[in-house]
């Protein structure tokens, strides 16, 4: 049978048959031309250019020596070869006449190799599945397989259909051509610099080789192919009944001994399948036996055929000298020894069958005939007892088989240090032939110019070292063919796999392209479906039910979402990287349908972003090795902190902050205070615990363990920072901290940074009047930048700071959605706060013109107590915030908080004198009306 060194063979393809000699493709005229020496001298070498490119557009076909086979049979085997130009596969059979191929090599993704050191003619062809052995007839025929096979896979490659990177955005038009097709086109001129076209060696290849004889073997049965024993009898058939050739008897008795094979197994089949020829467990017993028996006859007779060959390898060799016939009968002799022997063997094995089959049957008898149950029990508990000893054995087996794989594993680990030990060699190697080219070139000058001869000495002295200067000059040759060879191997390996890999990029960029109109044509789809539920008058017609369960299936999961997972392009997920729900569970159904349109935009935008954005973003940041204040960090950090990276990058930028008063062991000393004493705000961070990020997955549950490291955080900084203790918002804060920084202590020194160092000193105070000016700033700015809108928003008498108090104080936490929330908060822990003004203006000239459109101040306070979760573009919000809203320089900041400061602190301290005032004359209200007010005992008396 056929011999692969490989792990897993190949189907063979059944399909791809050679295809009938035809004498008008004759190649031998171009042979004519000039027959290259076998030594392959590439003086006589034609310089590439367009008649190598039509040589390689030529029938690739001939017959070569393939190596294969296990046991006695091993060895070399001749088979005719065809190149399938459509499917870019090499196929084989035993002859050029057969009509089903023995097997096939897929050349697409198969690399060629020759080896200086092997057998002359040979060399290999390796798949990711299979090594094939070749051999030509020389070495000529050889170089010429290996160019043509590099050119066809080349060819092969070329002509897939063309990825255009250019359709991922706009339609090609017409007469353009594709850049990765003229990079591919340019690349096959470049492939012949390595190495020069070959000639066609003549009669040995191509269409005229078919008519040829086909190469004897030592014996008949040697070039069989055991494996495919099917396909040898099919092909013989139709040989012999097209009469395609004429054969000999040898031949003719193999088809027959083919087809009474084929009838053997036919008449078995029919006794295996026929009810009425025995009964019961006997049938299957003469089946099973009438089967084994006919294999051994059929190996019988295939041996009686080898024998029977004998004396047709004896004539031919008559004419040779003695001591040649008596070696290659004695190699016959050992080849039929060997045979003998597999044969004595196979017979021991079906009497070994034969009689368990028996047994059986004898048991199955006396089970049969057992006139009393008590006998038949006994019998049956005598099986069962067979199969617990059988069921023991398999059970011992399987130990022997797991300690087997075991061993098998560290004999693999054994092979790779070995492989890397033979890299090692290699290496040497390498550098030995380099020492040895410099000799040869030290010894070929001075026999060219060699010293005067002593006396005494005659030019045969020097014989025996000019023919070793002769072999290494065929070496260096050998070796240099090879070199050029192998390079342009390796640049043709290698530029088809930047091409693989260039397609791959450009399809996942159309396949994200698609998925991002998809996500779109959705969104607009739930649009149309919330219009039409706001305009259509009643809910109860036959309209309204069926727009009512559309609506309800859009909202509802797709199954089949999850099949895209493999591809990593799923457009929605129910959580996103940090756990927050990426549609929130709204109880109103229109709510809901809003969700679900911003979620598909949110998709579509970063599908769209991916490869052209976020892409070079995430390479920049790879390319980045220790964090320094620089411009180009705050530009990188403006554009937003890719996940593998924010923690570094947070824990960098709040070490910058917290460093002078970060203690070591402060936030444990903190903790053991907390479990010593409780603090005055523990009752009201037990309650804000629940009411934190209720769209995260991670703070839903009471029993999460993000749950009590928020506690201990919320705790600590309690005792931390007595003046303010417990603010309500920094529940909301360190659980931000906590999700990105995952460590407890860092979260906490995170809270730190914020309250202590980022913000005024006055933001969390009970009085919050550091956060009430910020808001008075806000103003300012929206008047500056926004003219339009403020005076829209002053015209309906809008109060912004009920909307946009809470941004500041959280830092937009649950108001932007998880994505620009942490973009935001990636900038502001480098920047400051200026960073939400910026946002914040940014927001509102984000949906300037939709506030615009309305003109009722009630619908104007709904549409701001949300608008901002239908921000899906984060990259466009960021751009208007740091360069719409420029210029924003810090120091204009501070002055206007300096003035409105001193306005708030003003108009709080006549509050209080109001207050004062009321109160006094509250007090004195008080005591008059007691004095004028007597208890009725006094009237009485």
């Amino acid at each position: 049978m056929e011999e692969e060194t490989s792990r897993e063979p190949g189907p063979p393809a059944a399909d791809e048959a050679p295809p009938e000699p035809a004498s008008g493709d004759d190649p031998s005229p171009a042979a004519e031309k000039g027959a290259a020496s076998p030594e392959g001298s590439e003086a006589a070498l034609p310089k590439p250019g367009k008649d190598a490119r039509e040589r390689a557009a030529e029938k690739l076909c001939g017959y070569l020596l393939k190596f294969g086979g296990k046991g006695p049979i091993r060895g070399w085997k001749s088979r005719w070869f065809l190149y399938d130009e459509k499917k870019g596969h090499l196929s084989y059979s035993r002859t050029a006449q057969d009509a089903n191929p023995l097997g096939s090599i897929d050349l697409s993704t198969a690399t060629l190799d020759c080896g200086v050191e092997a057998e002359e003619g040979t060399f290999q062809i390796k798949t990711p599945s299979r090594v094939f052995t070749l051999k030509a007839v020389n070495k000529q025929t050889m170089m010429y397989w290996l160019q043509q096979l590099q050119w066809k896979r080349w060819e092969y490659n070329n002509s897939q259909p063309r990825i255009l990177a250019s359709g991922v955005t706009d339609e090609v038009l017409p007469g353009k051509d594709s850049p990765l097709h003229i990079t591919l086109e340019l690349d096959n001129a470049e492939t012949d610099e390595f190495f020069c076209p070959v000639k066609t060696p003549a009669g040995l290849v191509g269409i005229a080789a078919a008519s040829q004889p086909v190469p004897e073997m030592p014996t008949t049965l040697q070039n069989i192919s055991l494996k495919h024993l099917g396909t040898e009898i099919q092909n013989t058939v139709h040989n012999i009944c097209s009469n395609k050739q004429s054969r000999g008897n040898g031949h003719v008795s193999q088809g027959e001994e083919s087809q009474k094979f084929g009838e053997n197994q036919n008449e078995e089949q029919h006794l295996q399948a026929d009810p009425g020829l025995t009964a019961g467990i006997e049938t299957e017993e003469y089946s099973r036996s009438t089967q084994k028996l006919s294999l051994t006859a059929n190996f019988i007779q295939k041996a009686k055929k080898q024998n029977s060959n004998f004396h047709i390898f004896t004539e031919g060799l008559c004419d040779k000298h003695v001591q040649d016939k008596v070696g290659a009968l004695q190699q016959q002799v050992l080849s039929l020894t060997e045979d003998l022997k597999s044969q004595k063997e196979l017979v021991k094995i079906l009497h070994k069958a034969l009689e368990a089959a028996q047994q059986e049957k004898r048991a199955c008898s006396t089970y049969l005939t057992a006139a009393e149950d008590k006998d038949r029990l006994e019998l049956v508990r005598h099986k069962v007892r067979q199969i617990a000893e059988l069921t023991k054995h398999v059970e011992s087996l399987q130990q022997d088989k797991k300690a087997l794989e075991d061993t098998l594993g560290l004999r693999e680990e054994h092979i790779k240090e070995l492989q890397q030990h033979v890299q090692l060699l290699m290496d040497k190697n390498h550098a030995k032939q380099q020492v040895i080219l410099k000799l040869t070139e030290k010894v070929t000058k001075d026999f060219m110019d060699p010293p005067k001869a002593a006396d005494g000495l005659d030019s045969g002295t020097f014989l025996n070292p000019h023919e070793k200067v002769e072999h290494l000059k065929d070496d260096i040759e050998a070796y240099r063919i090879q070199n050029r060879f192998l390079n342009s191997e390796i640049y043709q390996v290698t530029k088809i796999w930047r091409n693989a890999a260039e397609k791959e990029k450009v399809l996942l960029m159309k396949c994200a392209y698609l998925q991002a109109k998809n996500c779109q044509i959705e969104s607009k789809y739930l649009t149309v479906l919330r219009k039409l539920q706001d305009t259509l008058p009643n809910e109860d017609s036959e309209c309204g039910e069926m727009l009512k369960k559309l609506v309800q299936e859009a909202l509802q999961w797709d199954v089949k979402e999850g099949a895209a997972d493999s591809m990593k392009l799923n457009p929605i997920s129910e959580y996103d990287d940090y756990g927050f729900m990426t549609v929130p569970d709204y109880e109103v159904e229109d709510l809901k349908l809003l969700a679900k349109i911003q979620a598909l935009e949110i998709r579509s935008n970063n599908l769209l972003n991916h490869e052209a954005v976020e892409k070079p973003l995430r390479e920049k940041w790879s390319s980045i090795g220790e964090l320094m204040p620089s411009a180009d960090l705050k530009h990188l950090i403006r554009s937003g902190i890719p996940p593998e990276h924010r923690q570094r990058v947070w824990k960098w930028m709040i070490s910058l902050r917290v460093r002078p008063t970060q203690a070591h062991n402060h936030y444990d000393l903190l903790l053991k205070k907390c479990e010593t004493m409780e603090h005055p705000a523990f009752r009201q961070i037990e309650l804000d615990l629940n009411r934190t990020l209720t769209n995260n997955k991670h703070f839903t549950s009471p029993t999460s363990k993000f749950i009590s490291k928020l506690r201990r955080i919320l705790l600590a900084f309690s005792w931390q920072n007595p003046s303010i203790g417990y603010c309500q918002g920094l529940n909301r804060l360190a659980a931000i901290a906590l999700l990105i920084l995952e460590e407890e202590e860092s979260a906490f020194w995170c809270l730190v940074c914020i309250v202590e160092t980022i913000m005024p000193s006055d933001y969390y105070s009970k009085t919050l009047i550091a956060s009430q000016v910020d808001q008075r700033v806000l103003q300012d700015f929206l008047s500056d930048k926004l003219p339009r809108l403020m005076a829209h928003l002053e015209q309906h008498k809008i109060d912004l700071s009920l909307i946009t108090f809470n941004w500041f104080l959280v830092i937009f936490v649950d108001s932007l959605i998880s994505d620009i929330l942490l973009r935001v908060w990636d900038a502001f822990l480098y920047e400051g706060i200026k960073v939400i003004f910026r946002y914040a203006l940014a927001i509102f000239k984000y949906n300037e013109e939709a506030i615009l459109r309305i003109h009722d101040s009630l619908e104007i306070y709904q549409y701001l107590r949300f608008f901002t979760k239908t921000i899906c573009n984060g990259r466009k919000l960021m751009n208007i915030a740091f360069n719409d809203m420029n210029p924003f320089p810090m120091k204009q900041l501070r002055n206007r908080r300096a003035v409105h400061r001193e306005k708030l602190e003003a108009e709080l301290r006549e509050l209080e004198n109001i207050k004062a005032e009321f109160l006094k004359e509250r007090a004195m209200q008080g005591s008059k009306s007691q004095e004028d007010c007597m208890s009725e005992d006094e009237e009485e008396i």
